[in-house]
């Protein structure tokens, strides 16, 4: 009996070994299970807290958006109402503009009838006002061409009279013979030949070339500033009266030295 319960006992505590090694094997696998669980409720937690977060921040943002809403809604209906403001007082207003060109058209009709007779005198006047301004015109430029002639004629002569007047003075002062002896020594003493001696001496021809440039030029833009003052607006009757003084003024000094010339000619 004692060894039928032992070998009893090996069979059961076999069976339990061999029930145990199950057990163990289908703990660890739920052990993975359970492992492989919570690893993926971890990471749906993770999931769900970065989606809180996400939804926290969309929460604000519409809310912001919210108060935007209600704030630009508030504002257009502000505007919509000042606009609907303006159209009524533009309705009122092209009801007024349209009576007042009722009203203006008439009194212009009235005004057209009275005034015919008056808009044709002014207009002879303005026509006779034109054609005095462009005989104005035709004196000014005439006359400041001539006031320019005469200068020039007048610049001319004095050249002229004091080129005769140094011809007289050689003349009475030394012969032919001498002006050459002094050339001669004048350029030995200036170690330089009667060409280049010439060329000296012709250096005041080219001074007075230079000096009727000058003077042609000033005319020229004296002539310019009058045609520019003709065409400017109104008032330049004080500057043109100046550039014509002030031309009479060179007239005048230029004719006093032609005189003073010919009394000592």
């Amino acid at each position: 009996m004692k060894r039928h319960l032992i070998e009893d006992l090996r069979c059961r505590q076999k069976a339990n070994q061999e029930n145990e090694k199950t057990y163990n094997e289908t703990l660890q696998g739920l052990e993975r299970k359970v492992k492989a669980l919570t690893e993926d409720c971890s990471s749906k937690k993770t999931s769900i807290d970065s989606l809180k977060q996400r939804l926290n921040v969309v929460t604000k943002e519409k809310s912001q958006y919210e108060q935007l809403y209600h704030k630009t809604k508030d504002e257009l209906e502000k505007k919509h109402l000042k606009l609907t403001n303006l159209e009524s007082k533009m309705i009122d207003t092209e009801c007024a503009m349209t009576a007042l060109e009722t009203t203006a058209s008439q009194q212009l009709h009235g005004l057209a009838k009275q005034s015919g007779q008056a808009l044709e005198t002014v207009q002879k006047r303005l026509l006779l006002a034109n054609d005095k301004v462009e005989e104005f015109m035709k004196f000014v430029k005439a006359l400041t061409r001539e006031l320019q002639h005469s200068i020039q004629e007048l610049r001319t002569k004095i050249k002229q009279e004091k080129r005769m007047g140094e011809v007289r003075t050689r003349k009475k002062g030394l012969s032919q013979e001498c002006v050459q002896r002094a050339q001669s020594l004048a350029a030995s003493i200036l170690n330089v030949s009667k060409t280049d001696l010439e060329e000296i001496l012709e250096v005041e021809d080219d001074e007075e070339t230079a000096k009727t440039k000058m003077e042609s030029e000033k005319d020229k833009e004296w002539l310019h500033y009058i045609q520019k003052l003709l065409e400017a607006q109104f008032p330049f009757a004080s500057y043109l009266m100046d550039a014509i003084l002030e031309k009479l003024n060179e007239k005048k000094k230029l004719v006093e030295e032609y005189s003073s010339l010919m009394k000592h000619a």
